[in-house]
């Protein structure tokens, strides 16, 4: 009888990204359990191609059309497969070889292929936390449905599916997430009035792509991430916490019915939460760096400001009200984040863009997916009015 795990094909959507890479590092760590079946980019075209050429995928997919000559000049004659375009990136999650999809795009461009992920019964590795933030009702009715898991890869909702093996049975009071509180953290109005893009990209515990970094510089990051905390866990907004812990070591909590707390804890590495989705139900070994408690000899905890960093009360007013109230937060934040990284917006300027977006869009009570696309689009063109 073999007992070594069949390997899992794989299609990371978003390879060149923070996330992306990363996965492929622990595929390149354990080749007997991964192999690589699709890579796609947006725009990064050349890392794409170097990816390609190392792991030697079936499938390409290049969503920026532009740079599809130059894609499949270097990789046709190696008999990769060179496609381009949103459609394509779709069309892709049909291919019965890929067993798992790891959407690591950043936004809302990883919901319809995450959505036709799901149609096609993949398994879903999830580093995009706006499929559940846009249109959580139905991408979890959708999995239940087609029978398709959806392993976290957010460090924080990682933590919270990993205290809960084997307490899957026993009802949740509620999960605490912990929020880094950025570069900003206990700073006032006053001070955020005046910070620049290059002063909110440093953030002090993890290394991440622009848009993560300003969502978590102005608490938006954890306000999607409570949002996405409720579908996953299928919790009500009251059960969803969040204590900003600036050292990054216990990355969440769930506390259970009898008043037990269980957390988890490690070093700041995307590389293993990664490796926990990507491997799961096994622990794959790794050489991380450890936590060492002698290192850290005290953890800090604080209740976050939410009437300084007004975007995480703005995420739970949109979770309690529902709807698409969460695809209007996000869809504006999107638009807002992008504008401040282009010295558009002041970042406080965000929030209230963010606010008047939510004020403005017709409310839904319950989207189809038309309607969420819909959305989607009329609240980046308002939040773009609100810009200029």
């Amino acid at each position: 009888m073999n007992d070594t795990p069949a390997q899992r094909g794989l299609a990371i959507l978003g390879s060149t990204g923070s996330i992306g890479t990363q996965a492929l590092d622990v595929v390149k760590r354990h080749p007997e359990r991964f192999r690589i079946e699709v890579l796609t980019a947006q725009n990064n075209a050349d890392l794409l191609i170097t990816q390609a050429l190392e792991f030697k995928p079936n499938v390409v997919v290049i969503a920026n059309e532009d740079k599809y000559n130059q894609v499949q000049e270097a990789l046709g004659p190696k008999d990769i497969k060179v496609y381009a375009g949103q459609k394509a990136l779709a069309s892709v999650m049909e291919m019965d070889t890929v067993d798992m999809v790891l959407t690591a795009v950043v936004g809302y461009a990883g919901l319809l292929p995450t959505v036709r992920a799901i149609e096609y019964g993949k398994a879903i590795a999830l580093a995009n936390k706006e499929t559940l933030v846009v249109a959580g009702d139905l991408v979890t009715r959708l999995a239940k449905e087609k029978g398709v898991n959806i392993y976290p890869v957010d460090s924080e909702h990682s933590a919270i599916f990993q205290c809960l093996v084997g307490e899957f049975h026993n009802p949740i009071e509620k999960i605490i997430l912990t929020a880094s509180g950025g570069p900003f953290r206990g700073r006032d109005r006053e001070f955020l009035a005046s910070v620049t893009k290059e002063q909110a990209l440093k953030h002090p515990n993890w290394d991440m792509g622009a848009k993560i970094t300003i969502d978590s510089a102005s608490l938006m990051n954890k306000g999607l991430e409570v949002i996405e905390a409720k579908w996953l866990f299928g919790l009500e907004p009251s059960q969803v916490d969040v204590v900003v812990h600036k050292e990054s070591i216990i990355h969440s909590l769930v506390q259970f019915e009898d008043g037990s707390i269980k957390a988890q804890l490690g070093l700041p590495d995307m590389r293993l939460p990664i490796q926990y989705a990507l491997g799961f139900p096994d622990r794959l070994s790794a050489d991380f760096p450890r936590f060492n408690f002698a290192d850290y000899p005290a953890l800090h905890f604080e209740q976050p400001d939410m009437e300084t960093f007004r975007n995480l009360k703005l995420a739970f007013t949109a979770l309690e009200r529902g709807g698409n109230m969460p695809c209007i937060l996000n869809a504006a934040n999107e638009i807002a984040v992008a504008a401040f990284l282009r010295d558009q917006v002041s970042f406080l300027g965000m929030s209230d863009v963010v606010e008047g977006c939510l004020e403005k869009v017709a409310y839904i009570a319950q989207p189809t997916l038309d309607e969420y696309v819909a959305t989607d689009e009329e609240t980046r063109t308002l939040a773009k009015a609100l810009i200029d």
